[in-house]
């Protein structure tokens, strides 16, 4: 069961500012978390990662890749506010001893990979907006940005990764802009793809997870590059969590898809909550539940945990 949190609320729709103010206050409170800026969004706005621990392990957790799946960041926010209360106060974090979970293993966490999306979901394309009438003319001359996955060029950004790009492209078969599956002009064009590609390669993670929804799901290959224990590793998150493990076909250019070929290392895409994107805030509970158990259980899989 999750202890309640002090910060990071699960009542309110949780947008870019939700983050920030909330990262100052984590920072303040648990002063052994670290906060560091890997990169920019479109408009400018810092990308942050946040680190917890000092194992020799790291396993990478990102959310809100798709604009429209916000509600992973909360969800990861709140799984980084329960560990670094544990080992702050010296408690258990999610049943297990912190302090010694923690000195094996390092999480790092990006919480929102796509801010300016995020903002358009949450608060449409405001009459500032630097991109407001093209904005408007990939949504179909629409206000409503609720199904908005893509960044603020109309990229979805993942579909941005260079493993078989050209294949998702002619898959998606979409021209130009728009609020969804527009891989871009090439790989990497968009300064969020770039900078979680930077720091994935700067940090040589052991695993990652990336949160999105929804489906109640996890995808652990990619064209057999996968190493043999990710098949494992993805039972033991599905026994945990509820979901199912799947072996995904006819899929590219996904941040976890890229990480495999590139790394040969185990990567998951993990699709939480059940529904039509955006999910309602009424599930973030159960939806916390299940994945704060699928990430403990990964994090335990490389402390050497049972």
């Amino acid at each position: 069961m999750t202890t309640g949190s002090g910060i990071v609320s699960f009542e309110r729709p949780y947008g870019y500012a939700e983050m920030i103010r909330d990262l100052e206050r984590l920072g303040e409170a648990y002063p052994t978390m670290n906060v560091t800026t890997i990169g920019a969004s479109v408009l400018g706005k810092p990308l942050q990662a946040i680190r917890v621990g000092c194992g020799p392990k790291r396993v990478f957790a990102n959310a809100a890749f798709h604009a429209n799946e916000w509600i992973t960041t909360p969800i990861a926010m709140r799984f980084v506010e329960e560990a670094a209360r544990a080992l702050r106060d010296g408690t258990p974090f999610l049943g297990r001893d912190a302090a010694e979970l923690f000195s094996r293993v390092t999480l790092w966490t990006a919480p929102m990979v796509n801010p300016d999306g995020v903002e358009l979901v949450l608060r449409g394309a405001e009459a500032d907006h630097p991109h407001r009438e093209a904005l408007l003319a990939w949504n179909g001359g629409s206000e409503d940005f609720s199904g908005w996955k893509a960044n603020a060029r109309g990229v979805d950004l993942n579909d941005q990764f260079p493993a078989y790009w050209e294949v998702e492209r002619d898959r998606r078969d979409v021209a130009g802009p728009g609020p969804r599956d527009y891989t871009g002009e090439a790989p990497l064009t968009e300064p969020e793809a770039q900078a979680i590609a930077r720091f994935t390669e700067a940090t040589s993670f052991d695993a990652v997870v990336a949160l999105h929804t929804q489906g109640r799901e996890i995808y652990w290959n990619y064209r057999d590059a996968e190493p043999p224990e990710s098949e494992t590793l993805a039972a033991r998150l599905s026994a945990v969590s509820g979901y199912e493990a799947v072996k995904l076909t006819g899929s590219d250019a996904g941040y976890k898809d890229w990480f495999i070929h590139r790394f040969g290392r185990p990567g998951f895409t993990v699709e939480a909550g059940f529904g039509a994107n955006p999910l309602p805030l009424d599930q973030l509970p159960g939806m916390y539940e299940e994945t704060s158990a699928l990430l403990l259980e990964l994090l335990l899989a490389y402390a050497g945990g049972n």
